[in-house]
């Protein structure tokens, strides 16, 4: 499996931290399982829980979709 994983940071630490993740893994020499996930962390999180659970699920998923079409056309 491979991984590319960054944290970002609103300001300081412990205020609205997110570490963002893409995992690749070979299910065989055709195919592999993309994953995308974020952990957020901080004081800041319970105030933008709803904008977390809609706006940046859905930018997720509009991105792992997008991605699904470029890899599906080659």
């Amino acid at each position: 499996m491979r991984e590319l994983r960054w944290l970002g940071r609103l300001l300081t630490p412990g205020l609205f931290d997110g570490e963002h993740i893409f995992s690749v893994e070979r299910l065989s020499p055709q195919r592999v399982r993309f994953t995308q996930r974020e952990i957020f962390n901080g004081l800041f999180v319970p105030l933008l829980a709803r904008d977390l659970d809609t706006n940046t699920l859905r930018g997720f998923n509009e991105m792992n979709q997008a991605l699904k079409v470029q890899a599906e056309q080659h």
